[in-house]
C-alpha cells in the first residue's frame, strides 16, 4: 500500500502528464481557419530594398480590404498552423521571411525558401508551422528578405483558437 506522500506525488503527476496530454492532442488534432478566406484575397509580402538585407516589420494584411491577420487574434490566443507561399515575382532566388507578433517583435517563425524553373521546385509550398502560440490582442508582423531586392510573394496561413 502507498503511503499518502507516495499516492499525492504520483496523483500530481498524473495530473500534470494529463493536462499535457490534452494540449498535446488540441495541437495534433484541431480545426484550421484561411487568412485570407476569399480565393479572390491575396497577401503580398515585400523583401527590404536592398538585396539580402531585411526590410522593416509590417503587419499582415490583405492587400485588397486591408483586413489585418491581428484582427482575427484580437479576442482569442491561438497558433499559426501553416503557411502556404501561393506566387513569387522573382524564381530561382533565395527568400528568408519572418513572422513575429507584439511590439517587442516575438519571432513565431523564420522561413527560408526557393522556388521556380531551376532549382525543379514549384512556386507553391506549404509549410507546416508548430511555434509559439500568440497572445490575443497583439499585432502579427513580418518582414523579409531576397537576394533580389524588393522581391514579391504571395502568402497565405492556416491557423487554429486555443479553446
Amino acid at each position: 500500500m502507498l503511503n499518502k506522500y507516495i499516492y499525492a506525488a504520483l496523483k500530481a503527476l498524473w495530473e500534470a502528464i494529463s493536462g499535457n496530454t490534452d494540449i498535446l492532442v488540441l495541437e495534433a488534432e484541431h480545426g484550421s481557419d484561411l487568412f485570407p478566406s476569399d480565393s479572390d484575397e491575396v497577401i503580398t509580402f515585400t523583401a527590404g530594398g536592398v538585396a539580402n538585407v531585411f526590410g522593416a516589420w509590417a503587419e499582415i494584411a490583405v492587400d485588397v480590404t486591408g483586413e489585418t491577420f491581428s484582427s482575427r487574434f484580437a479576442a482569442q490566443s491561438g497558433h499559426i498552423s501553416g503557411m502556404l507561399i501561393e506566387d513569387l515575382d522573382t524564381k530561382d532566388k533565395r527568400y528568408v521571411l519572418e513572422i513575429a507578433y507584439g511590439d517587442a517583435k516575438v519571432l513565431i517563425t523564420p522561413h527560408r525558401f526557393v522556388a521556380g524553373e531551376v532549382k525543379k521546385l514549384a512556386a507553391i509550398q506549404f509549410t507546416r508551422i508548430r511555434a509559439e502560440g500568440m497572445p490575443a490582442g497583439e499585432i502579427i508582423y513580418y518582414r523579409m528578405k531576397c537576394e533580389t531586392a524588393g522581391a514579391t510573394c504571395e502568402v497565405s496561413f492556416r491557423y487554429h483558437y486555443h479553446e
